[in-house]
């Protein structure tokens, strides 16, 4: 299963927000930190938002964090929010009949199966569990983790 940008930019920002959960960052930050256009994201932080995920502040000294501890933002749910309904295959769309070979054909099956491994998959990590090496990930995203007394509220 291929995921949509959105997706994979929910991920990244949930990422972005957990390796410091109590700093606000901006979609400007994120945005040059991945290298991906502000106006990309703009939904996404919306999106997340609305879930519950982030919380977004506007106006002066705002912008976003975590919304909840990353060890409950379970990576199988962000997924499944941010893709939609999971459709394979065009049997499992809004008439599974409208092929012709469906009353036959085991694809369907063999599909459902592929997909529900993919996100039971999912289902097992968190957005916490994505972030083995804040440090490193700190790194590659040219910022280094501030210290707690440099953290705002």
């Amino acid at each position: 299963m291929k995921l949509t940008a959105f997706t994979d930019y929910s991920l990244r920002v949930l990422m972005y927000s957990a390796m410091e959960p109590m700093r606000r960052a901006t979609i400007a930050e994120v945005a040059t930190s991945y290298g991906v256009p502000e106006n990309r994201l703009t939904k996404v932080v919306h999106f997340l938002g609305l879930q519950g995920w982030l919380a977004t502040m506007r106006g002066k000294g705002g912008g976003m964090q975590l919304g909840m501890e990353a060890h409950r933002i379970v990576v199988g749910r962000v997924v499944r929010a941010s893709e939609g309904e999971s459709v394979p295959a065009e049997c499992f769309g809004k008439d599974p009949h409208g092929c012709v070979i469906s009353s036959v054909c085991q694809m369907r099956t063999a599909l459902k199966e592929a997909n529900d491994a993919f996100y039971a998959a999912l289902d097992r990590y968190t957005v916490a569990d994505l972030l083995v090496s804040r440090q490193d990930l700190a790194q590659v995203l040219s910022r280094q983790p501030q210290s707690p007394k440099e953290m705002r509220p």
